[in-house]
């Protein structure tokens, strides 16, 4: 009950806010997106602009991060979470703070798509201490390429590659991504991704099948989005039954 009155304290703070944005989903959006799902596109905020977001995932998980675009081409964050944080059982935090960096390097024309290229140390969903990674490998070293196109609203295709430092599992191998938003409306968009996981495939984790995410956002008013995705419904780990079930809340503002 206590963690649902902070939550519902801090989204009534949220929808009080007066950001001079909309939002990342639907037609209506005025802001890039700067992720898919789990990994990124090669949307940037915008100049003194700050992103702050909120992940809740399996074992009581909850991942809190914030990414300041300090200029129109580059931005900066940091995040920090565990697992245990909801719920009864005990807080394992994880063990470093991540750090994210991303720097627009071509700008989007008719022709060209935007590329990005960047750093992102953070994992996804609970930090396996056995392994010295988190469940989902962190993004490391990437670059990706961003093209958005009008086709009934909006439509964005992403695709790109990545170098994980998370691994100690033996697994080194250079990953590829790709990825789509389409927007339903005004301000609800779909999401999917699929992670080729080449990077996690000896099966101390992975089972070679790759990392298919599906997603939805929805724009709840200026600035915040509320999300909700099905990770991982390729079954590419051990024990998934239908797919991972995590709720998502970021907020755009500016200085």
């Amino acid at each position: 009950m206590k963690h649902l009155l902070i939550l519902g304290l801090l989204i009534g703070f949220l929808l009080e806010s007066r950001a001079q944005t909309i939002g990342t989903a639907g037609d209506m959006s005025t802001l890039e997106p700067t992720m898919i799902i789990d990994k990124p596109t090669a949307g940037m905020l915008r100049r003194a602009d700050y992103h702050i977001t909120a992940n809740f995932f399996q074992r009581g998980g909850v991942l809190a991060g914030v990414s300041v675009g300090l200029f129109d081409r580059f931005s900066f964050g940091i995040s920090y979470g565990g697992t245990g944080i909801i719920g009864p059982d005990k807080i394992e935090m994880n063990p470093l703070p991540g750090v994210r960096a991303k720097l627009r390097i071509v700008q989007e024309t008719t022709m060209m798509p935007a590329i990005a290229i960047g750093f992102d140390s953070q994992g996804k969903e609970p930090y396996l201490d056995s392994l010295k990674r988190y469940t989902i490998k962190s993004t490391g070293f990437y670059a990706v390429a961003s093209k958005n196109y009008e086709m009934l609203g909006h439509l964005s295709l992403h695709g790109g590659f990545n170098y994980s430092l998370e691994n100690k599992d033996g697994d080194k191998d250079l990953n590829l991504f790709v990825g789509a938003e389409k927007s339903l409306g005004d301000i609800l968009s779909l999401l999917v991704e699929y992670d080729f996981a080449v990077n996690d495939n000896t099966q101390s984790v992975g089972q070679g099948h790759g990392y298919f995410n599906l997603g939805f956002r929805l724009s709840a008013g200026e600035g915040l989005v509320i999300g909700f995705d099905l990770k991982n419904m390729t079954k590419n780990q051990r024990n998934i039954t239908i797919a991972n079930r995590v709720l998502q809340i970021e907020y755009v503002g500016s200085f």
